[in-house]
């Protein structure tokens, strides 16, 4: 994990720009902290974030195998948070993975299976900070491979974020329990 400086937050913030499904838009946001794996603590920095949501987690993963970041999602779905995922296919196939896990303890848990593949690596919690990079939440991911990772902050890349998640999930679907 490393620490921006106050000049290269001010430049990130200043020239933030998005471009999503071909629209471009411009805005301040803050960027909180910005990890490198392996061995970058980015795991830590996910649960801290997860940790600290008052009202709303919604989750995008293509790669989803890590055992505490599950565990802080249920412990935050345990205290009332709102938590719903929306995962690639590729998790359906798996004998016991992080979807079933998740559908288990009645988190809605949806398949993202109309694209090639559903890349996202996304959390947006309460509706005001934005994880995401290319980080996998996956324990290879800490410890084995190149990644990054982004905590901003920021209601308008959020809402921006929230409308793409609510896209996806309309097209996804339910992954049922498996007790």
């Amino acid at each position: 994990m490393r620490s921006i400086n106050a000049r290269h937050l001010f430049i990130l913030s200043l020239f933030t720009l998005i471009l999503i499904q071909g629209s471009a838009f411009a805005f301040q946001a803050d960027i909180k902290t910005v990890c490198f794996s392996p061995d970058g603590n980015c795991t830590d920095v996910i649960i801290k974030e997860i940790n600290g949501a008052a009202a709303e987690i919604l989750i995008q993963a293509y790669s989803f195998t890590s055992a505490p970041i599950a565990k802080a999602l249920l412990n935050a779905h345990k205290r009332g948070v709102k938590v719903e995922a929306i995962l690639d296919k590729s998790q359906r196939a798996a004998n016991y993975s992080s979807a079933t896990f998740l559908a288990n303890s009645r988190i809605p848990t949806y398949i993202d299976a109309k694209h090639a593949i559903a890349h996202n690596k996304v959390m947006i919690i309460d509706k005001a900070t934005v994880i995401t990079g290319s980080f996998n939440f996956t324990k290879a991911a800490e410890e084995k491979n190149a990644e990054n990772l982004l905590v901003i902050r920021s209601k308008e890349l959020a809402g921006i974020y929230i409308e793409n998640w609510y896209k996806h999930r309309e097209h996804s679907e339910r992954y049922p329990a498996r007790h």
